[in-house]
């Protein structure tokens, strides 16, 4: 991926990484991926989906009266053709409906349902690299022609991107979940913004707080050791300290990471 894709990209990862609020982060990559890998709009599916249940953000796009859409969102919930693949084999590449499931995908019930109520043609799911039970990702939309081989490719090399934003969601919901701060000091995001931290910083600040290498912290976040190493030297600054410990320490009187829980010895 070169030129003004790869550029658009860029922007795309700079833009959620500065992002504070982790439920915008998906919205964030939803409006801006689907023109990076051909497509018109996109679906994200980051829990489990059953016939009955999970969460489906339809796009605006989807039909208006609700029956269509809960139809929709059903036709979604049942995965074809693409949960039959990805749930049957490791394999995590990008892969477009019809070669999941074949010619005869365009006159499937799934496919004439979203051309009815989304005005969609042709799916690609992009899954997340090395999810499993459930398969997570995200489904991504176009009319007319197919995706090409290129659109595949590109979805491909997007897939890291994607692995690093949920997981910078993730860590950001359970910091916001269990981060404490003084009565008078605001939210924990209201505090990290005082201590002039990132959201990337507050969430490699986050796992050294659970004693992880920056090897370890790296693989988490989809970084080099490089990277992470300069996340540190800036956590040093901002929070006045020379090491990992002190940081640490500095970080929980602050409220900006949990404090360690201590067990009460039972007496007899």
């Amino acid at each position: 991926m070169s030129g003004e894709p790869y550029e658009r990209m860029l922007a795309v990862a700079l833009a959620a990484l500065h992002e504070r609020d982790p439920d915008r982060l998906w919205p964030l990559i939803a409006a801006a991926l689907p023109a990076l890998c051909g497509g018109e709009t996109l679906v994200y599916k980051l829990d489990e989906w059953s016939d009955h249940g999970g969460t489906v953000a339809l796009p605006p796009t989807a039909g208006s009266a609700t029956g269509l859409v809960e139809e929709a969102a059903a036709a979604l919930r049942e995965g074809y053709p693409f949960a039959g693949h990805y749930g049957t084999t490791p394999d995590r590449h990008p892969l477009t409906a019809r070669q999941a499931a074949g010619p005869h995908w365009s006159s499937s019930p799934t496919a004439r349902l979203l051309r009815r109520t989304m005005g969609a043609d042709h799916v690609l799911g992009i899954p997340l690299p090395q999810t499993t039970d459930p398969v997570l990702g995200c489904l991504v939309f176009r009319s007319g022609r197919d995706f090409t081989d290129d659109h595949v490719l590109a979805a491909r090399r997007i897939q890291p991107l994607l692995a690093a934003v949920e997981e910078q969601r993730q860590l950001l919901a359970r910091w916001r979940a269990t981060a404490t701060t003084p009565e008078d000091a605001g939210s924990p995001d209201e505090r990290a913004a005082d201590c002039g931290l990132t959201p990337r910083e507050v969430t490699v600040l986050l796992l050294l707080g659970r004693a992880l290498t920056a090897d370890a912290i790296g693989r988490r976040l989809g970084i080099s050791v490089r990277t992470v190493h300069k996340h540190v030297e800036n956590l040093y600054r901002k929070l006045g300290t020379r090491d990992r410990m002190s940081t640490v320490l500095r970080a929980q009187q602050l409220g900006l990471i949990p404090m360690p829980t201590s067990k009460v010895p039972k007496h007899s």
